[in-house]
């Protein structure tokens, strides 16, 4: 009874141990490499597979998502004989699990010495002042590099990105001084600017200044010119319009007496004011007959009417 006993428990274990080599379930995104007697037999995809116990059996197993390897920090010499201390980290997937299982032993390891070399090389293309500028430039040169030499793998390099570039210390303290440098010159050229602009700023008002000034000058003296025509036209007018008055009131009836009248006074006020400012004094010779000065006046006046 206790053989029968031991002999079912030892085929219930075979059962366990033969559904355990037979039943495979593979998880999404993996992919198992099954070897048959030693052989390369098929590669099961996600999902329920069956095995053929004892005979079958899963040699390789590669997950399909893009993974991420820190790649260690290395030293590499730029073209200008600089050594830089540069790390990064490699973006990679597989895309054929039979060649990333038989064409390489480890495709991880071998992937981040490659970038190690090629980054190497890159570096040492550039000066030290161009690593900064162009790290996009060399992520791409050794992502190219990476790619092409991984193809024989079957994995498919992404993207490299470096993750940080170390400086010796000498280097970092000639950069600094070269950075302070340069701020300084830009601060003395953006004052110079500014006192350039201020002085032309100033110059243009001036100039603006003293056209305007002499715009306002030009525009009085033409004022003035204007009003002293107008007033001079205006004179012109009413001495012209005193005339033609005075004329017609000589031909009107008793004008002449009244210009003979109004020269006789006139005569006589201006011989007295002669009189009171001369000490000596000429008396025309016909003073005493004043009547014989208005009539040559008047015969005069008749003359010009004529």
């Amino acid at each position: 009874m206790e053989i029968a006993t031991i002999l079912s428990l030892g085929f219930l274990a075979l059962v366990i141990v033969a559904l355990a080599k037979t039943a495979r379930i593979v998880p999404q995104r993996s992919a198992f490499i099954i070897e048959r007697l030693g052989k390369y037999a098929k590669t099961l995809d996600a999902g329920f597979h069956i095995l053929i116990p004892f005979v079958d059996r899963v040699a390789y197993k590669h997950t399909l998502k893009e993974e991420a390897i820190d790649v260690p920090s290395q030293a590499c010499v730029t073209r200008d004989n600089i050594q830089v201390v540069v790390d990064g980290v490699l973006y990679l997937q597989v895309v054929d699990p039979k060649l990333a299982s038989y064409g390489i032993n480890d495709y991880r390891y071998a992937s981040m010495q490659l970038a190690q070399t090629t980054l190497r090389s890159v570096v040492g293309k550039i000066d030290l002042d161009k690593t900064f500028e162009e790290r996009e430039t060399i992520n791409v040169q050794v992502v190219e590099a990476l790619d092409e030499a991984a193809k024989p793998w079957g994995v498919k390099v992404l993207r490299y990105e470096i993750a940080d570039i170390e400086l010796p210390a000498t280097i970092l303290d000639a950069l600094e001084k070269q950075m302070r440098a340069e701020r300084e010159r830009r601060a003395v050229v953006a004052q110079s600017e500014g006192e350039r602009e201020a002085k032309i700023n100033v110059s243009e008002g001036q100039k603006q200044e003293t056209i305007n000034l002499s715009e306002a000058d030009k525009q009085r003296q033409i004022n003035e010119a204007e009003g002293k025509a107008r007033e001079i036209e205006l004179i012109a007018t009413a001495t012209a319009e005193g005339l033609r008055r005075v004329a017609e009131a000589i031909n009107t009836q008793g004008g002449q007496e009244a210009v003979s009248l109004r020269v006789a006074e006139q005569y006589v006020k201006e011989f007295g004011k002669l009189a009171q400012t001369n000490n000596t004094m000429i008396l025309p010779a016909e003073l005493s007959n004043i009547g014989s000065a208005v009539a040559a006046i008047t015969k005069t006046l008749e003359t010009a009417r004529k």
